[in-house]
C-alpha cells in the first residue's frame, strides 16, 4: 500500500473503477440491445448512389512470347535467382 495514500483515498479509487466498469458494460449491453431493435425495424437496403458490383474479377489476360522473348526472360530470371 502506498504511504501516502490514505485507506479512504484507496477505497474511493476501487470504488470509481467498479462505477465505470459498470457503467461501461451497461452502456455497451444498451447500445447492442438498441442495434437489434434498429436491425429489425429497418432492413438493409442497397444504396441506389453506387453502381452494381461485378461478382467476378477481369478476364485473365495472357500474351502468346515468341522463342527469342522466352529465351530472354529465361536468362533474366537466371540472373535474378543468383542474387
Amino acid at each position: 500500500m502506498p504511504e501516502h495514500l490514505s485507506s479512504l483515498q484507496l477505497a474511493g479509487v476501487a470504488v470509481l473503477t467498479l462505477a465505470g466498469a459498470v457503467w461501461a458494460i451497461g452502456v455497451a449491453r444498451l447500445l447492442r440491445r438498441f442495434r437489434a431493435e434498429a436491425l429489425r425495424e429497418f432492413p438493409a437496403r442497397r444504396l441506389a448512389v453506387l453502381p452494381p458490383q461485378p461478382r467476378t474479377g477481369p478476364a485473365r489476360e495472357s500474351v502468346d512470347l515468341t522463342p527469342a522473348e522466352r529465351d530472354a526472360f529465361a536468362g533474366l530470371v537466371r540472373q535474378l535467382g543468383r542474387r
